[in-house]
């Protein structure tokens, strides 16, 4: 990703947004969720480059600095919430799009979000099914999403994601954990006992 056109229409693509032009300088184009009207990425370009500002959770805000050079505080802003990207061609098109996601979810009270919050919830040797967790995210309907959201998960070391299997206990696709059998391996060192590619949810269900 190297121009302010792929950036923004990649901001686009998200739920309820819109692109406004707020300063009456068109060098300075933003991505704004509709109702709250917040910008989760401010474009740019300085020195040459398309420059992209986004809302950084400081947990990862460093992270991403210390990662790439072309990622820096944030200029002209908040330099503890968000960070700068300087599209230069350094920095693999799939981060730049998380960076981006990341800002989005902060900015917004997403399904994602809830999503995350209620696979954290999923005690130690228990499992949950993806409908239990689409209603403990506030909608029992989208379970579909609680899927598409952890293949996105974008903190596997505090989001268990393995702990989410099928309404008939079986194991998600192997590409989602890491390779063959790293779901099986991560459950079964929690002690939940998987046989066949699946988990009695009678034993090890969370409300078991």
């Amino acid at each position: 990703m190297k121009t302010r056109e792929e950036a923004l229409a990649y901001g686009m693509s998200f739920p309820n947004t819109y692109q406004e032009a707020p300063f009456h300088d068109l060098n300075w184009q933003l991505v704004r969720v509709k109702g709250s009207r917040k910008a989760f990425l401010w474009t740019y370009e300085r020195d040459g480059y398309i420059n992209l500002n986004v809302k950084a959770h400081p947990e990862w805000r460093d992270f991403w600095r210390s990662t790439y050079q072309s990622v820096i505080a944030a200029y002209h802003q908040n330099k503890e919430h968000w960070n700068t990207i300087i599209l230069d061609g350094t920095i693999p098109d799939e981060d730049i799009r998380r960076m981006i996601a990341e800002s989005y979810d902060l900015v917004t009270d997403s399904p994602s979000k809830r999503i995350y919050e209620a696979v954290k919830k999923i005690p130690k040797g228990r499992v949950a099914t993806y409908g239990q967790i689409a209603e403990l995210a506030g909608d029992k309907k989208m379970a579909r999403a609680v899927g598409n959201a952890l293949h996105k998960n974008p903190d596997p070391g505090s989001i268990p994601c393995y702990r989410v299997v099928n309404a008939k206990g079986e194991l998600a696709g192997e590409f989602a954990f890491g390779g063959a059998g790293a779901q099986a391996r991560l459950l079964e060192a929690e002690g939940v006992e998987v046989r066949d590619g699946k988990v009695d949810l009678r034993k090890y269900g969370m409300n078991a």
